[in-house]
């Protein structure tokens, strides 16, 4: 090993390269060694030295006989830890009094260094393994932070999303630069509102030009949509001449927080006729849903190599990006330039009517995901279908029928669960999700089924109790239909902290309805 001491951390302006790419060789070398048990830690890594100078010392000392290649990245890279919550637990403590101790643990400032994007405010990372500033996470954990009182941290990172808009042209899905082929669920507009309940509605006009670059950001390459090419990127044209939205990603590759995974998929996937970068790019955009990973996206239900996310109109995306136009009429009725509103009200109304035409399965009584290659439902049925009553699309019969779903299915001991069917994935039966608990708690509230709603939460809260007396821990995701057991699924073990399961309880706790 070279006995010259490294300097100080290596920190300029990070590149807009992903490690992978930065370290070429030495990063597909380190990931495939297994020399760490999660791939994202060494996407993580702070590099001591230049990442030229640091592969021109690999070259040369992975030659030597006594060559050590955990030795070498800990010689030349500073390996981060995960976001440790738990080492001033009291499980006696109320999980409120709990969570306002847990929050500064959460908060942190941007670093510069190989991956991290920098932003110029405080913010919450989501905790354990996940060390940045997470898009959707973040909007759940600021209806938490309202109720704490942390309103001026909901409004610095607001500006941070802001920030990565004026930056990058849309929000990763976190800050670091291998997200930066993808996003997250378009949450800004439901970010902008929250913080304008707060302040006042000029925060439609500070933010007017954000919205209008995430906008365009999804909506990009609609104009050119035809019967000829009737994808491109996000934007698909449906045979009802409907302009709707899918998740994507730029870059057909690995993903360096998940490089090992993806790779060792790729190997698996020939007996399905899947070519590894088509594979690659449907697993980024089930990443880019932030329902990673969920039957919703494969062919075949338990079977993550028939995964196919890109040939998939999802329900939630397309009631988010309703949202957003509905935002953009209200921003620009806000501003001094008017004139626009009633465009993005139309454009709000074209979409309401293809939601419902398209994502209503009159046989299953339920809002489900659009399979463009077949032109009809997919076959799960998740609580993607409730994103039409918390947005208020949903027609009263609607309404009505996928709450019967949600009584008799969905509504488990510990609260909803994500999807009724089991494929050991993560955001399937039986895990349920803080984020999911909220959005059908307001669903069912906006058509009156309060009782219901009031039920859900009351489970849900009693589940988050019970974990917490045991492990002292808000964890990521929760077994609701059997909380005496842990949740499972995914790439990695259940994770705590945890920013959007803290922000819900708290809103939970507070909310009255």
């Amino acid at each position: 090993m070279n006995s010259i001491k490294p300097p100080q951390i290596y920190s300029v302006v990070p590149s807009i390269l992903p490690p992978d790419q930065l370290f070429g060789p030495l990063f597909h070398d380190v990931q495939m060694s297994h020399v760490f048990d999660d791939s994202i830690t060494f996407a993580d890594c702070f590099p001591k030295r230049s990442p030229e100078e640091i592969l021109s010392l690999y070259e040369i000392e992975k030659h030597k006989k006594d060559f050590d290649l955990k030795d070498f990245v800990s010689e030349y890279f500073e390996i981060p830890s995960p976001i440790k919550t738990d080492y001033e637990s009291d499980k006696q403590l109320p999980v409120t009094e709990h969570i306002h101790k847990v929050w500064p643990l959460l908060t942190r400032k941007s670093q510069e260094n190989c991956s991290m994007l920098p932003v110029p405010k405080s913010y919450i990372v989501p905790g354990a393994r996940f060390r940045g500033l997470y898009y959707w996470d973040s909007y759940f954990t600021m209806l938490g932070l309202q109720y704490a009182g942390k309103n001026d941290l909901i409004r610095e990172m607001v500006e941070n999303f802001a920030h990565l808009i004026d930056s990058y042209g849309h929000i990763p899905n976190a800050n670091r630069s291998y997200y930066l082929t993808r996003s997250q669920p378009p949450f800004f507009a439901l970010m902008v509102r929250l913080l304008a309940d707060i302040d006042g509605p000029d925060v439609f006009t500070k933010y007017l030009p954000h919205l209008q670059k995430e906008y365009n950001y999804w909506m990009d390459g609609y104009f050119r949509l035809s019967d000829r090419e009737s994808y491109f990127r996000r934007v698909i044209l449906l045979p009802d001449g409907s302009i709707l939205n899918r998740f994507w990603d730029d870059l057909p590759a690995p993903r360096p927080e998940s490089y090992v995974e993806d790779v060792e998929m790729a190997h698996n996937s020939a007996p399905y006729g899947v070519e590894p970068g088509t594979l690659y790019r449907h697993i980024r955009a089930a990443c880019e849903s932030g329902w990673d990973f969920t039957c919703r996206w494969f062919r075949e239900e338990n079977i993550m190599e028939t995964i196919h996310t890109t040939e998939i109109v999802p329900v939630d995306l397309n009631c988010l990006l309703y949202d957003l136009e509905v935002t953009l009429s209200e921003a620009y009725r806000h501003s001094s330039f008017p004139e626009p509103a009633s465009y993005f009200l139309e454009k709000a109304e074209k979409r309401k009517k293809a939601l419902l035409e398209n994502f209503w399965n009159d046989d299953r009584k339920f809002f489900m995901d659009y399979d463009a290659e077949s032109n009809k439902s997919t076959k799960i049925m998740s609580l993607a279908g409730v994103y039409p009553l918390f947005f208020k699309i949903a027609t009263e019969e609607h309404a009505q029928h996928v709450h019967e779903h949600i009584t008799e299915s969905f509504l488990q001991k510990g609260g909803v669960v994500s999807s009724l069917h089991e494929s050991g994935q993560q955001w399937d039966f039986p895990n349920g999700w803080a984020p999911l608990q909220y959005l059908t708690y307001v669903g069912l509230c906006n058509y009156g089924f309060f009782k219901t709603a009031k039920e859900l939460k009351k489970r849900w809260i009693e589940n988050n109790d019970k974990v917490f007396k045991e492990t002292g821990k808000m964890m990521e995701k929760y077994n609701v239909v059997d909380p005496e057991s842990p949740a499972g699924g995914g790439e990695y073990p259940n994770q705590d902290g945890f920013g959007w399961t803290n922000g819900i309880y708290l809103w939970f706790k507070n909310n009255t309805s």
